[in-house]
């Protein structure tokens, strides 16, 4: 009997768990097409998800909804603004709500998502995005209840990883609340109840294009005690962290039609000076374990009234510290004297009149006092601002008083004494006049190494504050193997501050020698992998690739340049000189001059990162610059004329380009380059040993000796476009021979070359010299010269080269034949003339006369018969 009611309860218990798995994919369609109704007869809103599905495991014995990826995006007038965004949302609710009938309103006991973003847009209508619940037009009298498709009924509910971002385009506010995690616990079911929760987020905070939070840090565990009816919250138990600041609330906030009420007091629980070290956010401090301090730090403070369209609660936060210092522990130096007197007040309700005063805040590190205070006032509308710094500070001391995270210690002496005064309005227009600066800044003997161990030393740098303007008056620093010298004039420097605007500048810079190459950043090396090859220790052991390098937009300054030296790449440049503006993502080079190659070359242009590919566009004048090195060290030259090593001598050469840069480096991609070139070959002298082209043509063209062509003078026309050079056809002279060349190559070193030769017959060879023997110098003097082709191929290394010199032998002796049988036609001609011109002279022809004349006519023919067999006897 035992055995048969286990039996029983065992295959009972298969079957419930076999429902419990079955059951979510039986009700699978009906639960997307619930979700579906209760969306669409809620919202006015594009509105889709991935999957939805039914888990009895999750939460047993309550069942779990899961929906995955569901997106809400507005329509107009937030036409494709996202709203809500949510990765997984998860509804727990006991099982019997999964069979309600339509009209039913199904209860919802807990609720929690992951990976989410709600995104809450005022546009400057005032208007809200999240305004997109549906109005029904047929009977607006229906009862909140009836229309509701949820009942919420809530224990518990928790939220990760979520993004909150808060954007009023007509008040110019952004605030976006990251890594936002939260969860509470409370018995909704009751109109008063206790909820417990626990929060962290990072929050940053943006008004009128300025940034007052960035990622602080905020953990709040608290009891808020909650009346639903009347929408009031207040803080019971609570324990809030702003970084690793302490602080505690006290009082209420509560929802009214017109915006909410605040009661609230806050204060730091003690009033230790650890309170300030703990404001200092985590990524520019550490442990505050085994700090010494003395003196105090307190934040007090409350705010108290309604929160509307037109007001805020009247509020006011006191930070105070007063002859404070700490030392951390392991650090040699402590910071002293230390004054903190800092308050933040609106006594009206509105807010711009809330006011910021600084009254002091001072320091002291061994002898070096550094003091600081300013206000700000009318924050809204024109905000007023006041300030001054004065002081010393001693840069080497920070790391020794602070744990400051630094890769390499700093060093320098800062020294100030600036006061300014001004207001927003005034930065905006550019109103200097209304701009009052006053002071100088110092910077000596300061060092400072990157992390590629890359330093600069700053010998001096002093910075003077007028109304208008800032003057470097001077600025002079080593770094690497360069070292320069600036002085100059910024201008809008508030504008560029607070509001974004171009910085203006104008600079004249010095240099006894400048290394590009100390100003360049790239990538990490490479580090080679230490066991063969897998797919993950080749990525883990690449290189980092190098940032593109990007003109910033921000800039709007010339600059006036000199350097004796100039170091690029494998170039030594000399006395360069010359003018750089940048402006609207483009720098543009004018009368840019400098010796190099035994000439001079000068350079007008621009460069442009203002698109996604940057471009540049250059005119180049090279005078007297030496042939070999021009066409060795310049890349770009020995794409366009392959001439290293063959051409000794000089060039002079316009040259007109443009194309695309790499996006890294700033050097030329070959492949766009596209342009044209002028030049003309000066004292020049050919290496033909040093060219497998010039070889491969005296191997076809004998009476070629390389050694003595001469170069000297001749001018060429190049255009260069989709990575082929066309060479316009040029005459070179070579002794007595005429050549015209010209055709194409490209950048891959493919060539097709035409080379047109008007040569005399002497150079012919032995066939046309047999030819030439048998006339006379006279003769052979009115030879015309004879037309070769010579074509070539196939790449600079291994060249193609066929000739017509056959044909030009044959021409050679049509001419000759010509040319005699002209000759022998003119003295017959010239023989019958004569005896006609003598029988006429005599009256009475008689038949011997006549016999006499053919006779004559016969000899003259054989004569000219035995000619020309004497010369072609070998071309029988």
């Amino acid at each position: 009997m035992l055995k048969k009611i286990l039996k029983i309860t065992a295959i009972v218990f298969v079957v419930i768990i076999a429902a419990l798995f079955a059951i979510p994919y039986l009700f699978k369609d009906q639960i997307k097409t619930k979700i579906t109704e209760a969306i669409n007869e809620s919202v006015d809103a594009k509105v889709s998800f991935a999957d939805a599905d039914l888990s009895l495991f999750k939460n047993f014995p309550n069942a779990t909804v899961g929906i995955e990826k569901l997106v809400i995006i507005n329509k107009a007038p937030f036409e494709g603004d996202t709203l809500v965004s949510l990765g997984e949302l998860n509804l727990k609710m006991s099982i019997k709500e999964l069979f309600k009938g339509k009209d039913e309103p199904m209860s919802i006991e807990g609720i929690s998502s992951t990976n989410g973003l709600i995104n809450i847009i005022f546009n400057k209508d005032g208007v809200g995005n999240f305004d997109i619940a549906l109005k029904d037009k047929k009977d607006e009298t229906k009862t909140d209840e009836a229309s509701k498709p949820l009942s919420l009924k809530i224990q518990n509910y928790k939220i990760e990883n979520f993004t909150f971002r808060y954007i009023d385009q007509g008040s110019k506010i952004k605030m976006v609340i990251d890594s936002l995690n939260h969860e509470g616990t409370g018995d909704f079911t009751n109109s008063k109840l206790d909820l417990t929760t626990k929060s962290t987020a990072k929050v940053s905070l943006d008004m009128d294009k300025m940034n007052y939070m960035k990622n602080v840090k905020l953990t709040l565990d608290a009891v808020l005690g909650i009346d639903l009816e009347k929408s009031k919250y207040t803080f019971k138990e609570n324990k809030a962290l702003i970084n690793q600041l302490p602080l505690e609330f006290d009082g209420f906030i509560q929802m009214v039609e017109k915006g909410q009420i605040y009661d609230l007091k806050f204060k730091t629980p003690t009033s230790s000076f650890t309170n300030f070290l703990g404001l200092i956010p985590s990524a520019y401090s550490s442990s505050l374990e085994g700090v010494k301090t003395t003196g105090d730090f307190t934040v007090v403070g409350f705010a108290k009234g309604e929160l509307t369209d037109t007001t805020v609660p009247k509020f006011n936060i006191a930070i105070a510290s007063n002859n404070s210092s700490f030392q951390y522990p392991n650090l040699p130096k402590s910071v002293q004297n230390i004054v903190i007197d800092t308050k933040i007040i609106n006594e009206t309700g509105i807010l711009n009149d809330t006011y910021v005063n600084l009254d002091k805040l001072s320091f002291r590190i061994d002898q070096d006092v550094f003091s600081a205070k300013a206000n700000v006032r009318n924050i809204t509308v024109n905000p007023l601002v006041k300030a001054a710094l004065k002081g010393t500070v001693n840069l080497a001391n920070l790391s020794k008083a602070y744990p400051v995270k630094l890769d390499k210690p700093l060093a320098g002496i800062l020294k100030a004494d600036v006061t300014t005064e001004f207001d927003m309005a005034s930065v905006e227009k550019s109103q200097y006049q209304n701009i009052k600066n006053a002071g100088t800044m110092s910077l000596s003997g300061f060092k400072y190494t990157d992390e590629n161990n890359k330093s600069m030393n700053i010998s001096t740098a002093l910075v003077e504050f007028n109304t208008s303007t800032i003057n470097l008056k001077k600025f002079d620093a080593t770094t690497g193997k360069s070292d320069i010298s600036i002085n100059g004039v910024l201008e809008n420097f508030y504008g560029f501050m607070f509001k974004k605007q171009e910085l203006k500048g104008n600079f004249n810079m010095s240099s006894n020698q400048l290394a590009v190459d100390d100003f360049m950043t790239s990538g990490e090396p490479a580090k080679p992998a230490t066991t063969a090859g897998t797919e993950t220790e080749t990525k883990a052991t690449s290189a980092k690739p190098a940032e593109a390098m990007k003109i910033p937009a921000f800039l709007n300054c010339t600059l006036n340049a000199k350097a004796n030296t100039v170091l690029y790449d494998n170039l030594k440049l000399k006395d360069v000189s010359g003018k750089l503006i940048i402006k609207d993502e483009k720098a543009l080079l004018e009368n840019f001059k400098t010796s190099i190659f035994g000439g001079t070359i000068g350079l007008t242009g621009a460069v442009s990162t203002k698109a996604k590919v940057p471009t540049f566009d250059m005119n180049l004048g090279f005078n007297q610059v030496d042939i070999a090195q021009t066409f060795t060290q310049l890349d770009m030259m020995k794409k366009i004329a392959p001439l290293a090593g063959i051409i000794n001598g000089k060039l002079n050469s316009t040259i007109k380009l443009n194309g695309n840069l790499d996006a890294n480096e700033l050097t030329p991609d070959l492949k766009s380059l596209s342009g044209d070139l002028i030049g003309q070959l000066l004292s020049t002298t050919v290496n033909a040993k040093n060219s497998t082209v010039l070889n491969s043509l005296t191997s076809n063209i004998k009476f070629l000796d390389m050694s003595k062509l001469n170069l000297n003078d001749v001018k060429m026309a190049l255009t260069f476009d989709d990575g082929k050079v066309n060479v316009k056809p040029f005459d070179i002279k070579y002794q007595d021979i005429k050549v015209t060349v010209g055709g194409t190559h490209g950048f891959d070193q493919t060539m097709s070359y035409n080379l047109k030769l008007d040569v005399p017959a002497k150079y012919l060879g032995t066939e046309a010299n047999a030819f030439l023997a048998k006339l006379s110098p006279a003769d052979a003097a009115k030879l015309d010269n004879i037309p070769i082709n010579a074509l070539v191929t196939g790449n600079f290394s291994n060249p193609k080269v066929s000739t017509d010199m056959k044909s030009a032998v044959s021409s050679l002796a049509s001419q000759v034949a010509n040319q005699q049988k002209e000759k022998l036609t003119q003295k017959g001609a010239s023989a019958l003339s004569d005896l006609i011109n003598k029988n006429t002279k005599a009256k009475d022809t008689t038949q011997a006369a006549a016999t006499e004349k053919e006779k004559n006519t016969q000899e003259a023919t054989k004569k000219a018969s035995d000619l020309l067999n004497g010369l072609f006897k070998k071309k029988k």
